[in-house]
């Protein structure tokens, strides 16, 4: 189905603490967000889902930093260094770090955006909420607006 005809997002979450997956799902829901949400427990099985399900691509990939198998900065860069539509999904990086030196390293490897990840409930919905209503079509990349806190 054409992203035309269909009113959902489609969201893929890549994070191998199911806490915080299901908060995340729980997040969505209780917005009531126009989006489908697709989970992933590890960078592994982010990419064979996305290689799996080619004929929908996400919208956006939320992908947190410390995973086994394959982290979120190599799954980052193996999604920016293909030569498919994979190139143009919004990713955003969550960790519940603040370190400069992953957020620069993020930026660099063609993120779109780094969330620290929120400690409570309410602070998910409000972070989930913001990066919903941002206008993609029309925010320029850059360092100093990378950093959602």
């Amino acid at each position: 189905m054409s992203k035309l005809h269909d009113p959902h997002k489609v969201i893929l979450i890549a994070d191998d603490d199911e806490d915080d997956r299901m908060l995340f799902l729980d997040a969505v829901e209780d917005l009531n967000l126009p989006a489908a949400v697709k989970a992933a427990s590890d960078g592994q099985e982010l990419l064979h889902t996305l290689d799996k399900d080619r004929d929908r691509l996400p919208d956006m990939i939320f992908l947190d930093i410390n995973m086994p198998i394959k982290n979120g900065f190599d799954c980052l860069a193996e999604i920016r260094s293909r030569e498919d539509a994979l190139k143009e999904v919004k990713i955003i990086m969550l960790s519940t770090s603040k370190n400069a030196d992953n957020i620069e390293l993020c930026y660099k490897l063609g993120a779109d955006l780094y969330a620290v990840k929120p400690s409570s409930f309410q602070g998910l919905k409000d972070l989930l909420q913001k990066v919903f209503e941002i206008d993609w079509s029309s925010i320029q990349k850059s360092s100093n607006r990378f950093l959602l806190a």
